[in-house]
C-alpha cells in the first residue's frame, strides 16, 4: 500500500497539529490544500457503495468544519478534490495512507475499515484547519488488533441510548473498535423481571439498535454476562438463592458478603446459564462473547467446601470453566474470561482450551502486567491485556494512576504478543463519577493501543481540549488531569497509599471511626484534607473560563463543579474524624442534603432511572454519621 515519497515536502514541528491517536508516521510540509465549494469525494472502489457512509461522514463534518458542500461520485473527475480509494490487498485490515497535496487528498486502504480510520484523521485535521490543510503524508496502522472499551453498566448506571450513541461516536473517532457493556443484571431477559425490573435494563430490541450502530462505525459490540460471580443481584432472590454456593453469605477475603457466586456442582446453574445464552448473544453480530467469571471469592466457602479441601478451589473454577466454554463454544462464539482467578493457580493455566481469550486485569500503575501477561504468552493462550480509567471510587479520576496503569499494560501487552487491549471504566460503590471524568483515560487508552510509541508523550491535555471538550480556551484538558491528581497529592500528604480509590472517594464509603483507622487523627490530617478541599476549590474557578463547543457543554459544567463539591465533602469527612468536631455535624449534614437534590438532575441527563435510589442510598447513609 506505498504511496511515491514526497521529497518536496519539508518537516515542520509536528505540534502545530495534534493528532488522535498520532500516527506511526507523519510527515508535515509548507504547501497547502485549500477545500472549495463544488469539489467531489471521489468513492473508488470495486463497489463503491461499500465506501458511501464513509463518505458520507466525510461530507457531513467538512460542511461542520469548513463550511463547504461537497457531492459524493463514483468517478475520478477533473477537480475531484479528495479520493477515498480501497486499492490492492490490505498490509492489515484497519492500515491506512492519507496524501495531502495542493492538488488534491488521497485516502488510501485496503479496505473500508481502513479507509474510515483514514477519514476519521481527515476530519480531525479539518476540525483544527478548517478547509486550509497542511501538505502531509501519514502511513498508519495500529500495534493491537483489538482496541476495546467495556463500560460497567450494572453498578447502578445504565446510560440513555443517546448516551451510548454519542460515547460510541466519540470512541470510533479515536479509532477503538470494540465496546463492551459489562452486564450481570441489566439486559431485560424475559423469564427474570425479578432480577432487572427496578435497573431499566437494555432491551434486547435496543442491543440489536445499537449493534447496528457500532457495526456502521466498525466497532465489534461484544456480548458480555458475568456467569459465576459478582451475581449478587440474581442470588439475593428467593427463586435463585438456592443456587448460591453461599445461600445465606459467608466470610471471604473481602469480609462478610451476601451471597455472589453460583454453586458449579448444581447442574441448575448451567442450566440457568444456557437460558441465559440463548436469549442474549442472538441479538449481537459478534461472535466474541465475555463471560466474566472473575472474583468468585465466595467459592469453596458453603455448599463445595469439603470438596475444595480435598481437590482445591482451582480446580472446581477450571471445571466450572471449562463447562461454560463448551456451551459458548456450542453456540459459535469465542469465550472470553476475567484472568484473574486462574493465575492464582498458575499450574492450571496450561490446561485451559486454546481457543478461549483471557483478560488479564489490573488497575493499579504497578500491576503485574508483565509476569501475568507472560503466564498466558508461554502457555500459548490468547489474551488482552485490560488496565481502567482509574475514575471509579475516586470521584475526580486519579490521573497519574491512569496514565501508568494504560502504558504499563500496553507496554507490557505488546511485548508478549496480546491481541488486544480492553480498557476498562467500573461503577463500584454506586458509580458517582460522571462521564466526562472518564474522557481521559479512554482518550489515553485509545492512543496508546493504537500505537505505543507513537503516544507515549501525547499532549493529553491538548487533545482533550480538541477532540473531547471542543475548549476553544484550552481549559478543560489541564484542569481535568489536575484535577485527577489531587487524590494522589492528598495520599502524599497523609503518607498513604489509597489503592483503587482517591483519599476523599474512599472516605465517603466510611464512618467516622474507620476513617480515623485508615488516615488517622489529629491537626497534620485536618491540615491535609483542608488543603487537599482548597486545591480542588482553586481548580474549580478556572471552569467558567471554558469555551466548550459541545452541545452538552453546560451540563459538563455542572457535572465538573458538583464532582469537585462532593471530593470536598469527602475531604471534609477526613478532618471531621481526625479532629472530631461533632459541631460540624450538622453543617455536613446541609451541605450532603444539597448535592444529593442536585445530583438526581446530573444523574438523569446521561442515565436511566434504574439504579439511582440505590446509588443516592449509599450517599444517604452517610447522613446517618452526622
Amino acid at each position: 500500500m506505498s504511496l511515491p515519497p514526497l521529497p518536496e515536502y519539508d518537516v515542520k514541528p509536528s505540534d502545530e497539529l495534534i493528532l488522535l491517536p498520532a500516527p506511526r508516521a507523519q510527515t508535515l510540509g509548507a504547501a497547502e490544500f485549500q477545500l472549495a465549494d463544488g469539489m467531489c469525494i471521489a468513492l473508488r472502489a470495486d463497489c463503491a457503495q461499500d465506501l458511501l457512509p464513509i463518505g458520507q461522514r466525510l461530507r457531513d463534518a467538512l460542511h461542520q468544519y469548513a463550511q463547504t458542500r461537497l457531492q459524493l461520485t463514483a468517478n475520478a473527475l477533473q477537480g475531484t478534490g479528495i479520493t477515498l480509494v480501497i486499492s490492492g490487498p490490505p498490509d492489515s485490515d484497519e492500515a491506512y495512507c492519507i496524501d495531502i497535496r495542493p492538488a488534491g487528498v488521497m485516502v488510501q486502504a485496503g479496505t473500508p475499515h481502513g479507509v474510515f480510520h483514514g477519514v476519521s484523521t481527515l476530519m480531525q485535521i479539518a476540525q483544527q484547519r478548517g478547509g486550509c490543510w497542511p501538505a502531509l503524508r501519514i502511513d498508519d496502522e495500529p500495534d493491537f488488533a483489538q482496541r476495546g472499551v467495556m463500560l460497567d453498566i450494572s453498578r447502578d448506571k445504565v446510560p440513555t441510548m443517546e448516551t451510548l450513541r454519542t460515547l460510541i461516536d466519540l470512541l470510533a473517532s479515536w479509532k477503538i473498535n470494540q465496546l463492551q457493556l459489562y452486564t450481570e443484571h441489566t439486559f431485560a431477559y424475559r423469564d427474570h423481571r425479578t432480577v432487572w425490573e427496578h435497573a431499566s435494563p437494555m432491551t434486547a430490541e435496543e442491543v440489536l439498535e445499537l449493534d447496528a450502530y457500532c457495526r456502521a462505525r466498525f466497532i465489534e459490540l461484544v456480548p458480555n454476562q458475568n456467569s459465576f460471580g459478582h451475581l449478587e443481584r440474581w442470588l439475593k432472590h428467593p427463586q435463585y438463592n438456592d443456587l448460591a454456593e453461599t445461600p445465606a453469605g459467608g466470610e471471604t477475603r473481602w469480609g462478610v458478603r451476601p451471597p455472589s457466586g453460583l454453586n458449579p456442582r448444581d447442574p441448575r446453574s448451567l442450566e440457568l446459564l444456557r437460558g441465559l445464552y440463548d436469549e442474549l448473544l442472538p441479538n449481537f453480530s459478534s461472535r466474541q462473547f465475555n463471560v466474566g467469571c472473575d472474583e468468585t471469592v465466595d467459592l469453596g466457602q458453603g455448599r463445595n467446601q469439603a470438596l475444595a479441601a480435598q481437590l482445591g478451589t482451582g480446580e472446581l473454577y477450571l471445571a466450572f470453566l471449562q463447562q461454560i466454554h463448551r456451551e459458548v463454544s456450542a453456540r459459535g462464539h469465542t469465550m472470553q474470561f476475567w484472568g484473574d482467578i486462574i493465575l492464582e493457580h498458575p499450574s492450571l493455566v496450561p490446561r485451559l482450551p486454546q481457543d478461549l481469550i483471557a483478560l488479564e486485569w489490573g488497575y493499579e500503575h504497578d500491576h503485574p502486567f508483565a509476569s501475568h501477561a507472560l503466564a498466558f504468552a508461554e502457555s500459548g493462550i490468547p489474551f488482552y491485556v485490560c488496565p481502567g480509567t482509574s475514575t471509579w471510587n475516586a470521584i475526580l479520576g486519579r490521573t497519574d494512576n491512569m496514565l501508568g496503569n494504560i502504558a504499563n499494560a500496553c507496554d507490557n501487552g505488546l511485548k508478549n504478543g496480546a491481541g488486544g487491549v480492553l480498557n476498562t471504566d467500573w461503577g463500584d460503590n454506586g458509580h458517582w463519577q460522571y462521564l466526562p471524568f472518564s474522557y481521559a483515560g479512554f482518550a489515553y487508552g485509545a492512543a496508546m493501543s493504537w500505537g505505543v510509541e507513537a503516544n507515549r508523550g501525547l499532549a493529553l491535555a491538548r487533545a482533550l481540549d480538541t477532540f473531547a471538550f471542543e475548549d476553544a480556551a484550552g481549559v478543560m484538558g489541564e484542569l481535568m488531569l489536575a484535577l485527577g491528581r489531587v487524590g494522589h497529592s492528598l495520599d502524599g500528604w497523609l503518607n498513604q497509599r489509597t489503592y483503587n480509590a482517591t483519599p476523599f472517594g474512599r472516605a465517603l464509603l466510611m464512618g467516622r471511626e474507620e476513617i480515623r483507622q485508615v488516615y488517622g487523627a489529629g491537626e497534620g490530617v485536618r491540615g491535609a484534607a483542608a488543603q487537599a478541599a482548597q486545591s480542588i476549590g482553586a481548580l474549580v474557578q478556572r471552569l467558567p473560563a471554558a469555551r466548550m463547543g459541545r452541545g452538552d457543554a453546560p451540563l459538563i459544567a455542572r457535572e465538573v463543579a458538583l464532582a469537585a463539591r462532593l471530593a470536598q465533602h469527602g475531604c471534609a469527612r477526613i478532618a471531621l474524624a481526625a479532629a472530631d468536631h461533632p459541631s460540624r455535624s450538622a453543617e455536613m449534614q446541609t451541605d450532603l442534603r444539597a448535592i444529593l437534590r442536585a445530583h438526581r438532575p446530573l444523574w438523569l441527563a446521561r442515565n436511566r432511572p434504574g439504579g439511582f435510589s440505590d446509588s443516592a442510598a449509599r450517599l444517604r447513609g452517610l447522613l446517618k454519621d452526622y
